[in-house]
């Protein structure tokens, strides 16, 4: 990046060409993953070259020679670290992540009484086919995809449920969105809407509604319970 050009705005590719260099960085353990999430975050909220530079400023240039002791052909290939997958929690609360914001190939969603609200409009994949891993209790979670992602349930539903659109895309390479994990008296809802269609408030209305019948057959649940220890007592 040219020091003239750093007022200028960056934009999508410009910061998809960043966060691609982070990966690679990341999988040649120049970075923790910690630090990758931290600077992924601030790439995507990058608006000009000059926010972005200091994301690479510690990063040799791409295709740079090594400096350093020479690896040997027989030397082991060190493999890179783990990746780290998010971890979304809704406890008698709402989570939610919208806008632009990177999705990594498996993000761990959990709600006992809450619910969680994930569209995917303006998301950037980490590959072809990621993984939403649900674990419900009494809780709900809400997913808005874009037109052309195909969504697979390979999840368990113990009183609960799911309801997927139809395919829209008959496209073998068509990215893949798949829901893993086990739902107890929850469900997971996904609509299909464009970038520009605003989401309507009738899936807020539906978590809020999932969250308070919840939390109505916890406290029936304990009165009941209640009522029975009184009667065994009398």
């Amino acid at each position: 990046m040219e020091r003239s050009a750093a007022h200028l705005r960056a934009s999508d590719a410009d910061r998809d060409e960043v966060a691609d260099r982070l990966r690679e960085a990341l999988a040649e353990g120049r970075l923790t993953p910690e630090e990758h999430a931290e600077r992924i975050d601030a790439v995507y909220r990058a608006k000009t070259y000059a926010d972005l530079a200091p994301v690479l400023s510690d990063l040799p240039p791409e295709g740079a020679p090594r400096p350093g002791v020479e690896r040997r052909p027989d030397d082991p290939v060190p493999s890179p670290p783990p990746a780290q997958s998010p971890n979304l929690v809704a406890i008698f609360s709402g989570v939610e992540r919208k806008g632009r914001w990177l999705v990594e190939p498996t993000t761990n969603v959990t709600c006992v009484f809450g619910g969680a609200d994930l569209d995917f409009r303006q998301a950037v994949l980490s590959g072809g086919e990621v993984t939403v891993n649900v674990n419900c209790v009494f809780g709900g979670v809400s997913m808005t995809v874009p037109p052309g992602v195909r969504v697979i349930a390979s999840n368990t539903a113990i009183f609960g449920g799911n309801e997927l659109p139809d395919d829209d895309t008959t496209d073998p390479d068509a990215p893949v969105i798949r829901v893993t994990g086990t739902l107890l008296f929850g469900g997971v809802s996904v609509k299909r809407k464009a970038v520009d269609e605003k989401s309507g408030r009738r899936d807020r209305h539906r978590l809020h509604r999932a969250r308070h019948e919840a939390v109505r057959a916890e406290l029936h649940e304990r009165r009941r319970e209640l009522d029975e220890g009184r009667r065994r007592d009398h």
